[in-house]
């Protein structure tokens, strides 16, 4: 089960205001590659495959590949805003190492 934050979710909701598609899904998966041998990818579709779980909240859904649930399990999706710019940030207790941008992680 993933966890999204407060300023997760309001950012979430604020881009899909912005969209012609407002009944696009945001998807969260891991792909292979990046500094740490896995990255978190963030994408709108419209879409949902037999292969998708959907976790609904209030006012959007958040869909994963079932190949990424592994990875993703117990990941809190946060939003902060800095000098250099907002953006989302991935906490993921089962990380052992993350590139310093945050994105790109590995597993013991």
């Amino acid at each position: 089960m993933i966890q999204i934050s407060q300023a997760a979710q309001q950012e979430i909701r604020r881009i899909q205001s912005t969209r012609e598609q407002l009944n696009s899904y945001l998807r969260l998966d891991v792909k292979e590659g990046g500094c740490s041998g896995l990255y978190y990818t963030l994408n709108w579709e419209t879409e949902i495959t037999s292969r998708d779980r959907v976790y609904s909240q209030k006012h959007f859904s958040v869909i994963i590949d079932e190949p990424s649930l592994p990875y993703l399990n117990q990941l809190t999706l946060d939003y902060t805003e800095d000098l250099m710019g907002g953006g989302f940030r991935f906490k993921n207790p089962q990380a052992s190492q993350s590139c310093s941008c945050g994105i790109s992680f590995s597993l013991e």
